[in-house]
């Protein structure tokens, strides 16, 4: 038996698409999925037969047969649960694995436990790469973003495989990239998922505004539709899909229970965020709104108790709204892209904001011509308020998120991220802040000094306050 070039571990749903992606360009692989009597059983034989494109593939439940399989060294992706699960699977591969082999983490890891997996493994004389895999069942299929990260040795060993397998950008270049050392794929890809989180949360605020000024969901389908020429992204897309659905005479959206789940890595972006003391206030914003969601029953009681009338129409123009919108897009790229930086910074990974971006233009959740558009600006500056493009975008639209957000606060609708964007805008811009005042208080009742702006040297001073 001729030995593959690839393993999948693991054949879920993200598993079994970048399978057939594998399959499909060519490379010969192995599958492996776990054995549990009446629950999986022959998962990956059954998954093999289903598809011709993997009729050379190797199929196996048994993890010494499966890693035997593989020519050295040995390429193995694990896509499995994040969590104690990717340690276990580990320890599992560990006894019948050899020195340079390699080890790859599609899924979604906090970025320090890839870097204690990452040492610990290179004490057994095992490669390891964290990568983050972004763009759903179907890009995982047709070509996602590949985010990996490790020693560049062992990224080069993997390359044409994860390569050959991502979307390509506008120039046909692989959207997949030697990120950096360590975790530093995985942090991107939980970044990548915040902004995510932003954006989605941004599109809800929006639909729900044109829902106020009267519109059907077919209309606000039609609407974003008209936004697509201005700031077209592939969330923007689904979203006007989402409000053309019908299940029967009703607009499927509107059978949807309001409560939002989250998966962890929106959390861990709003913890790192504090840790690195970036201010990213746009995703604890949107973390934030998907907790209150949750409290439904809270919120029922609470509407009883409060909210005496209902809301009145809107009456903001619509190109009001598409200037609000690409306002807050524009914050939120420059937040989560500054949290990279940041870290970059601390950790010492040298990351290139451009070409995260430029992976991050196809195949990924957040692709958008925004992103294209920061591809070049990061060539420039990594400090996107400052281009000229920005700033100009930014003028022009800041009236307009003026308008909505007061408008829809008098009105009582909902909208924390078109808000907290506008704030944080104004905080951002402000020369002399409310800061002053915090310093005193703190020299006030725990003697935490301060410094003062007639005096140059940074010297500390304390003052006895009564």
């Amino acid at each position: 038996m001729s030995k593959s070039d690839f393993g999948l571990f693991g054949l879920g749903v993200m598993g079994k698409s970048l399978s057939r992606n594998l399959a499909q360009k060519g490379f010969k692989i192995s599958l492996f999925n776990r054995h549990v009597d009446e629950v999986e059983v022959d998962v990956a034989k059954n998954f093999k037969a289903e598809y011709q494109e993997l009729k050379n593939a190797l199929a196996f439940d048994n993890v010494e047969e499966f890693v035997a399989s593989l020519a050295s060294p040995r390429k193995i992706m694990l896509m499995v649960n994040a969590g104690k699960t990717i340690d276990i699977v580990i320890d599992n591969l560990l006894p019948y694995l050899s020195e340079n082999d390699i080890i790859i983490d599609g899924g979604n890891s906090n970025y320090k436990k890839t870097k204690e997996r990452f040492d610990y493994l290179q004490t057994k004389g095992i490669q390891f790469i964290g990568t983050g895999v972004s763009g759903g069942e179907e890009g995982a299929l047709k070509g996602p973003s590949i985010m990996p990260s490790g020693t560049k040795e062992a990224y080069n060993n993997v390359s044409q495989f994860l390569e050959t397998i991502a979307a390509r950008d506008k120039n046909n270049l692989p959207c997949c990239t030697y990120i950096g050392p360590e975790g530093s794929g995985q942090f991107i890809k939980m970044v990548h998922n915040g902004i995510e989180y932003v954006e989605m949360q941004l599109l809800a605020e929006v639909a729900t505004i044109l829902k106020h000024k009267g519109k059907n969901p077919n209309e606000i389908a039609e609407t974003l539709d008209s936004f697509k020429d201005d700031a077209n992204s592939y969330l923007l897309e689904i979203t006007a899909d989402i409000f053309r659905k019908k299940e029967g005479d009703s607009w499927l959206v509107n059978l949807i229970l309001d409560k939002a789940g989250n998966k962890g890595t929106g959390n861990w972006a709003t913890i790192t965020s504090a840790e690195l003391g970036v201010p990213n206030t746009l995703i604890a914003s949107a973390l934030f709104s998907r907790y209150i969601s949750f409290y439904k029953e809270h919120r029922v009681q609470f509407h009883k108790e409060y909210i005496k009338k209902s809301v009145s129409r809107l009456n903001l123009a619509d190109d009001d709204l598409l200037k609000a919108y690409q306002f807050v897009r524009i914050i939120n790229h420059y937040q989560g892209f500054k949290l990279i930086q940041e870290a970059s910074e601390k950790f010492n990974w040298n990351l290139n904001l451009s070409e995260i971006a430029r992976i991050w233009t196809n195949g990924c959740i957040i692709r958008s011509s925004l992103m294209e558009e920061l591809v070049s600006i990061f060539k420039e500056t990594n400090t996107i308020l400052i281009h000229s493009k920005i700033s100009k975008m930014i003028i022009d639209c800041k009236p307009s998120i003026k308008r909505v957000v007061s408008d829809c606060v008098l009105s009582d609708v909902t909208t924390p991220a078109l808000s907290e964007a506008l704030q944080f805008f104004n905080g951002i811009t402000t020369q002399h802040s409310s800061a002053n005042i915090i310093q005193a208080q703190r020299d006030y009742f725990g003697a935490h000094k301060y410094q003062r702006i007639d005096d140059a040297s940074g010297k500390f001073y304390h003052t006895n306050w009564v």
